[in-house]
């Protein structure tokens, strides 16, 4: 019986675990075993091992460290408007008696568009005499250069960024909302309790899972980003735009120089990886906390 259960269990497993390792394990250490070397993909005859050279040079690299500090700064404009603006949407669509259906459709439709026909849409929304600057005149405010100034590009990026993405994390807090037990609050009610009481004390910690989620996935895509400057402005004015992803998209596909985009890019999951474990560990000493207190209290 237990063989069978066995047989039974890889061939369910069997398949996915055959695609896991073609195209994540096998690329995953081939990116690694690159890292080492100056493999030129034009030239691969050619190719000697470098040891950590690639390492070295990387980080000597002042467009690459221009790309990681615009990426950072691209992922701290983007993490708290994201959800910050995901739980608010929530919490509105949540009270709202009518149209409930029509608010959720509304803000999860730019999630399900193609990130370059939104990157398009928006360029034609920050062009000088487009709607944005329209509006701008209207209330006496000059036009704003937007994607074309090397001061604006990038917050105009992350801005775009949050209203496409921000639908998405909406409706998880909608779902986590909905799941919350009314009697608690009807409990808060006859204790006389605030809205921001009810939202402090019941909401807020009913939500922290979600919360701790939606975090630490819309940092690790906030790092990826790829499609919005490629499209929008090409990495410029003067590469304020340029990101870590799209460093390692050129080096790699533009310049073939595959050695050196695969040290980036074993550098920069070593980076979200080890972000990642921090939030957990931080978020989880937090969690524990809060259930000690509660523990305490009860």
């Amino acid at each position: 019986m237990k063989q069978k259960n066995a047989i039974m269990g890889m061939a369910f497993f069997g398949p996915a675990l055959i695609l896991l390792t073609l195209f994540l394990f096998l690329p995953l250490l081939l990116t690694l075993g690159f890292s080492f070397t100056d493999y030129f993909a034009l030239n691969p005859d050619l190719t000697h091992f470098v040891g950590l050279e690639n390492y070295f040079q990387i980080f000597q690299d002042e467009l690459f460290v221009a790309a990681f500090f615009n990426t950072v700064k691209f992922v701290l404009i983007i993490v708290p408007l994201q959800c910050g603006g995901a739980l608010l949407l929530a919490l509105a669509i949540n009270k709202a008696a009518h149209c409930k259906k029509y608010f959720k459709v509304a803000f999860f439709i730019p999630v399900v568009m193609s990130l370059a026909v939104v990157s398009t849409l928006w360029i034609q929304i920050y062009s000088p005499e487009g709607i944005l600057n329209t509006l701008l005149s209207n209330f006496g405010i000059d036009a704003q250069a937007f994607i074309y100034s090397s001061n604006q590009a990038l917050p105009s990026i992350a801005i775009m960024s949050v209203w496409q993405g921000v639908g998405y994390q909406m409706i998880i807090f909608l779902g986590g909302l909905q799941n919350i037990n009314p009697a608690l609050y009807e409990a808060a009610e006859m204790d006389h309790a605030t809205q921001w009481q009810k939202f402090r004390d019941i909401t807020l910690p009913e939500l922290k899972p979600l919360c701790v989620f939606v975090f630490i996935t819309v940092t690790i895509g906030a790092f990826r980003m790829l499609v919005q400057p490629m499209v929008m402005t090409g990495g410029g004015p003067d590469h304020s735009t340029y990101t870590i992803v799209y460093d390692i998209y050129e080096t790699g596909t533009v310049n073939w120089e595959m050695g050196l985009a695969s040290t980036m890019a074993i550098v920069f999951t070593i980076f979200v990886v080890v972000l990642t474990i921090i939030q957990n560990v931080l978020t989880k000493d937090k969690e524990e906390r809060h259930v000690n207190k509660k523990t305490t209290r009860s």
